[in-house]
């Protein structure tokens, strides 16, 4: 089954109205600030950069430094993705490396502010959290009506909390990279490559339409010469089919870091689509949820709906959804059905999610709401006009395009 990406996810309240505007005008308009998790030693043989980024995805970063210094990229440690049209600040670490090795580094959009070092290398989730500032321009209403709603707003976020959907940038620019993982799951490598290196979109540059219509057209060679030097995982599947590896083989070339965010991405959209379901009552325990504890990200099945109910009011304990995988903590009853009614839809059970032949997805629980921290909304103008500026803080793994929607009630893509 299809699995498309879902582009009208409800909001938390449906009845009051956003102010529209348009963000992302130019780059410096979405800041982002990674947190650090913990202060670094200054001893360890890890050397830890901030990275500032413009314009650029974490990957991207990732693949360049690596190809400028002459190693690995799997070398390379980070702690999240950020936004790519933005200015985002970030630090990574790379191991047995000197400072002075970067002096010279000359990479567009890209350039590192410190280094430091730590005896570990930076992974996944090891961050505290993000800080964003973001800019509204064009906002429909008058400006001093437009403040008003967005500071209500926010407000109103802060006490019901925001809804945890994971944003667009989390199914790549093309808004394909759940196809990727639904048919990595289904072991479909037909369907993958297809997705992978065909099916071409308009938002596709030039160049890259007329390699992924070669594919399609069968002629491995001539969508080899086509694909962009910078498309490394592409042209390396392709020689592989070009030296008379089947499919299945030819995706094993690819990159395996790579292949595990397009499974998170498939996990993501059924965490959506959940989410959907579940809506506006991300404040409400339902009989047989698993509960999340924000003081220390423990989970619990709920036994007493009505005596957790209050620390669920209080913001003690939220609901949570599924990211699906064959060891996460099941949830029962009411809660149950609704997430086995998504499973049923996507033709898939949770033993799908251990055969996979990248890696075993063992799964787990995520909130199906966040708070905001820091907010404050101000505004004013500059050579390209008035603008709106929002700040606020949000947990690892939370979307400041969630808050957002929310405030604009424009769908974010």
């Amino acid at each position: 089954m299809d699995m498309g990406l879902k582009d009208n996810l409800p909001y938390i309240n449906e009845q009051v109205p956003g102010i529209g505007g348009k963000i992302k005008t130019c780059w410096r308009d979405f800041i982002v600030e990674e947190i650090p998790l913990y202060e670094f030693s200054g001893s360890g043989s890890h050397l830890y950069i901030q990275v500032e980024k413009r314009g650029r995805t974490t990957m991207d970063a990732v693949v360049e430094i690596a190809r400028a210094l002459k190693i690995s990229r799997q070398q390379i440690g980070y702690a999240g993705l950020k936004d790519t049209w933005a200015v985002t600040t970030q630090w990574m670490s790379i191991e047995h490396m000197e400072a002075e090795h970067l002096e010279n580094l000359n990479i567009p959009r890209l350039r590192i502010l410190q280094t430091a070092r730590h005896e570990n290398k930076l992974r996944i989730g090891h961050l505290a959290g993000n800080r964003f500032t973001v800019r509204i321009r064009n906002v429909t209403p008058a400006w001093d009506q437009a403040l008003r709603q967005a500071r209500d707003i926010l407000k109103h976020l802060t006490q019901t909390g925001v809804c945890n959907y994971f944003g667009p940038q989390r199914f790549g620019r093309r808004g394909d990279t759940h196809h990727l993982g639904q048919a990595i799951i289904q072991g479909d490598m037909e369907r993958f490559l297809s997705v992978f290196l065909g099916e071409p979109l308009p938002m596709d540059q030039p160049l890259v339409v007329e390699a992924r219509t070669l594919y399609d057209q069968g002629d491995y060679e001539g969508a080899y010469a086509a694909w962009p030097g910078h498309f490394h995982d592409q042209r390396r599947t392709l020689r592989a089919l070009l030296r008379g590896k089947n499919k299945r083989q030819a995706h094993a070339t690819i990159d395996k870091h790579l292949k595990r965010l397009y499974v998170s991405a498939f996990q993501s959209i059924l965490f959506n689509q959940l989410l959907a379901a579940r809506m506006p009552h991300i404040n409400v325990l339902f009989r047989g949820d698993v509960a999340y504890k924000h003081d220390n990200g423990a989970c619990f099945l709920v036994e007493d709906v009505q005596r957790e109910q209050d620390r669920c009011k209080a913001f003690e304990i939220s609901p949570t959804g599924p990211i699906f995988g064959y060891q996460m903590l099941q949830s029962t009853d009411q809660a149950g059905e609704m997430e086995n009614a998504v499973l049923e839809q996507a033709q898939l059970q949770l033993d799908d999610f251990r055969l996979s032949e990248t890696h075993k997805v063992k799964g787990g629980r995520r909130p199906l709401r966040f708070l905001p921290r820091e907010t404050s909304v101000s505004s004013a103008s500059d050579e390209l006009g008035p603008f709106i500026q929002l700040h606020f803080v949000l947990d690892p793994g939370c979307y400041a395009t969630s808050v957002l929607r929310e405030i604009t009630k424009n769908q974010m893509r």
